[in-house]
């Protein structure tokens, strides 16, 4: 829960870089509350009509900005540049190939985008 509430922290930061660790681990935490959201929303769904996907799309929205940092902070970790997200909108291959690299281990050592953060917790 701790990198979750990292991330969220730090969410106006599209600079530096961020571990597969505090990535994943975000990814997770959000998946967790999107699919209980949902599963509230379709449980209301009868009572409240349309109403009842609200909070999803409202938590949805309040995620977006720092789903997006940790993102380009993730693809620094690997020296590649934020616009490097945009290779998913190929079709099939693109999404893959954003996935394989955001799974992939960060560079040792400093690069362009900032100094090891896993170095930096050791």
């Amino acid at each position: 829960m701790e990198w979750y509430l990292k991330v969220l922290k730090n969410y106006t930061a599209f600079s530096g870089r961020a571990r597969r660790k505090e990535y994943w681990m975000f990814f997770l935490f959000n998946m967790i509350i999107s699919y209980a959201l949902n599963f509230l929303g379709q449980m209301l769904v009868d009572s409240l009509g349309t109403l009842a996907a609200l909070p999803s799309a409202i938590y949805g929205l309040a995620v977006l900005i720092p789903s997006i940092a940790v993102c380009i902070r993730r693809l620094h970790d690997i020296n590649k540049s934020g616009w490097f997200m945009l290779i998913a909108l190929i079709p099939i291959i693109g999404g893959i190939w954003l996935l394989i690299k955001l799974a992939s281990e960060g560079d040792k050592g400093a690069n362009q985008y900032g100094e090891d953060p896993k170095a930096l917790e050791a």
